[in-house]
């Protein structure tokens, strides 16, 4: 397999064990906006040490303009992306806001039709209507019941998969100038400047000092965060932005299995059915794209 698709399905893994972070810092009192503050902090703290010690270069900006890419990855993309997918699981269910976020394909290979001239190809449609159908079937949307959805839901799981789409976007043309580990880093520390007047800090400061809730949420900033954004993008300078984001669906397999050994969620034979969708398509967009992709 080509290995930034291993990259790409490795970081959406990890992305399927958002929920698990995401429910036990509820069960403590934190509100979706105050989770993803969390959340780009500790990840935007953890990459700046982790350059201070390894590679303080990447640290430095080669144009401040530049600074544009990285508002449209932490503001229009992590920071809309996490409050619309955290507030969709707050008022509805991880499996319905995971299958809203994967509305995200349509949108990203739209847009990298538009933006970067990518061939809207018959296998890539194929491929993203297989995707879409297997996590479909997988979160439980089909067969759809519609008196079980809030409008509300359903409507922040559509902007989650607007804001998942955007970071690959924009991700791409930094990707020109910038390594991946320098975007994600500053991706993560204009999210958490941005988002430094949102945290209730006399009412829920002390909260941090709880060891159990510095375990939830640095973990949440590193595996599903960090080092999962890092590795993705990584992949994604390597292939195709409309491909990376199809290969991505793994994620909602993922995070079915969590639901299944974690929460003791109950797996349908049309669930089954649904990750057998999901891991085909991968394999299929693997197995006839271009051994030798350029690179951006």
């Amino acid at each position: 397999m080509n290995r930034a698709f291993i990259y790409i399905i490795l970081g959406a893994a990890l992305w399927g064990t958002i929920g698990w972070y995401v429910k036990n810092l509820y069960s403590f009192g934190f509100t979706p906006m105050e989770v993803v503050t969390l959340r780009a902090w500790s990840a935007a703290i953890i990459l700046v040490i982790y350059l201070i010690f390894t590679s303080p270069k990447k640290l430095k900006l080669n144009s401040i303009r530049d600074i544009k890419y990285f508002i449209g990855t932490g503001i229009f993309s992590i920071i809309f992306f996490n409050y619309c997918m955290f507030t969709a699981i707050e008022l509805s269910t991880i499996p319905v806001a995971t299958a809203l976020l994967y509305t995200a394909p349509a949108f990203v290979t739209l847009l990298s039709f538009f933006l970067f001239k990518e061939a809207l190809t018959r296998l890539k449609i194929i491929a993203l209507l297989i995707t879409l159908m297997g996590t479909a079937l997988v979160v439980g949307l089909v067969p759809l019941n519609l008196a079980t959805f809030q409008l509300t839901s359903i409507l922040f799981g559509l902007g989650s998969g607007i804001g998942y789409a955007l970071y690959s976007i924009f991700s791409k043309f930094a990707l020109k100038k910038y390594s991946s580990l320098s975007i994600t880093t500053y991706t993560f520390i204009i999210a958490a400047v941005t988002l430094l007047p949102f945290f209730p800090y006399q009412e829920k400061f002390h909260m941090l000092l709880d060891p159990t809730v510095l375990f939830y949420a640095f973990g949440l900033g590193f595996l599903p965060t960090a080092f999962a954004y890092i590795i993705y993008t990584h992949g994604l300078n390597n292939t195709e932005a409309s491909k990376a984001s199809i290969l991505t669906t793994i994620e909602p397999v993922v995070a079915t299995l969590i639901g299944i050994f974690i929460f003791h969620e109950a797996f349908s034979f049309i669930q089954m059915i649904g990750m057998a969708c999901i891991i085909g398509a991968v394999i299929l967009i693997q197995a006839y794209s271009s051994p030798k992709l350029k690179k951006s």
